[in-house]
């Protein structure tokens, strides 16, 4: 049995960051539960070539970015935009000690799902928003993804060949790497909000913004800017340091 066997994990999110979060806690035991729209699933079941292929060698419908990001995962369809669907996924959150979720800034709450809502019911619940922005900040009502996060997080900004150099300028990382970090920082929130919970007995919404990530991450060359007043360049292969 795994660490977090014990724990049920409700995962409204789709695409990347949040399911990779949640397909963490699957890899460490928790019974996750995954909900998505009768219309087709998670965006990303359509995202290919490539698909698995079945026993016969013949394509499936199991595309190789979904499978990248919902490993171990119950998957039940729920149309939330409906009362009787809404009132599902309450139902569900309610014997639940995680819930996930990417939804634009205020997206939940249309539909009773955001965290004052379902603590009512359930105060031990951890709640794990994931948006662009954040849910307190000036930019936090416009939608936000990797690409663009990676732009005006500095991240493509440090990223590539220098100016000057044939094939030169600003490079976004060759995986979704903002939407890869924000997952797992989520994950570390989790697991903090989970251990205080022990002490407490109280759940907590824990408030993820891919731009506060990427810019976390920006480690050293952050440090050299802060520091030093060094502005980061672009050095292909070579290190600043």
């Amino acid at each position: 049995m795994g660490a977090l066997s014990h724990l049920k994990v409700l995962d409204l999110s789709r695409v990347l960051a949040g399911p990779w979060a949640s397909q963490i806690l699957a890899d460490m035991g928790a019974e996750v539960i995954k909900i998505e729209n009768p219309e087709g699933g998670d965006d990303t079941r359509a995202w290919g070539p490539p698909f698995m292929q079945d026993g016969a060698g013949e394509p499936t419908r199991e595309s190789a970015y979904n499978l990248c990001a919902n490993r171990g995962k119950r998957s039940v369809c729920i149309d939330m935009r409906t009362p009787e669907g809404a009132a599902n996924v309450r139902e569900l959150a309610s014997h639940c000690d995680v819930l996930i979720e990417n939804f634009k800034f205020g997206g939940a709450a249309r539909f009773g799902l955001d965290y004052p809502s379902l603590a009512a019911d359930n105060p031990g619940l951890v709640y794990c928003s994931i948006t662009g922005f954040g849910q307190t900040g000036p930019c936090r009502e416009r939608p936000g993804y990797d690409f663009l996060v990676q732009a005006m997080g500095g991240l493509m900004s440090v990223t590539g060949l220098p100016d000057g150099e044939a094939g030169g300028g600003p490079q976004k990382v060759g995986v979704a790497l903002t939407d890869i970090m924000t997952g797992l920082y989520a994950t570390i929130g989790i697991l903090a909000a989970l251990s205080e919970r022990d002490r407490s007995g109280q759940g907590q919404q824990v408030d993820l913004a891919l731009l506060d990530v990427t810019a976390a991450t920006l480690a050293n060359q952050a440090s050299n800017y802060l520091v030093g007043g060094l502005n980061p360049t672009r050095l292909g292969n070579a290190h600043p340091n």
